[in-house]
């Protein structure tokens, strides 16, 4: 499967992050850690330690997001996926106990921190796609399997 999917949204959203730590975070933090080394004895120095150690963190973070943005591949929204399950799908479940299950499928960059989506190599997401309304789809775990049938589906359109 590949990884290297993202929804338009999602990729603005790491731009965004690279960003604001390269044009705002790290300048600020750099200003910050000359102040503290002007002070002189670094080694018992709370704010000079503690500030370095983000200006490492946001450096390996920067090479990060710029390298991932350079390998990821946008995919967009296209009028031929409507009715069936594909990436960037919201997606609604019923079980035969009327629960519900509402996610969206996308990439493994978009998850975190963010309620209702999955990522693209789960067992819900996998289960789903290339399927239709009212079809019925067993979502196996490692602890269990069990039927839902889709009910709703649903793309974000361009405006």
């Amino acid at each position: 499967m590949d990884t290297n999917l993202i929804t338009p949204k999602g990729y603005t959203e790491l731009q965004k992050e690279l960003d604001e730590l390269w044009r705002k975070e790290r300048p600020k933090i750099t200003k910050i850690v000359q102040w503290a080394a002007s002070l002189g004895d670094r080694s018992e120095n709370a704010d000079y330690q503690y500030n370095k150690k983000r200006l490492r963190e946001i450096d390996r973070r920067v090479r990060f997001l710029r390298k991932r943005l350079e390998n990821l591949r946008v995919v967009k929204y296209n009028p031929v996926q409507e009715g069936k399950v594909y990436f960037g799908a919201w997606v609604k479940l019923i079980d035969e106990d009327n629960n519900t299950l509402f996610f969206r499928i996308v990439g493994p960059d978009e998850i975190y921190g963010k309620k209702n989506y999955a990522s693209l190599e789960a067992p819900v997401s996998r289960a789903c796609l290339g399927k239709s309304v009212g079809d019925e789809v067993v979502i196996r775990t490692p602890q269990s399997s069990k039927i839902w049938e889709i009910e709703h589906i649903k793309y974000d359109t361009p405006k």
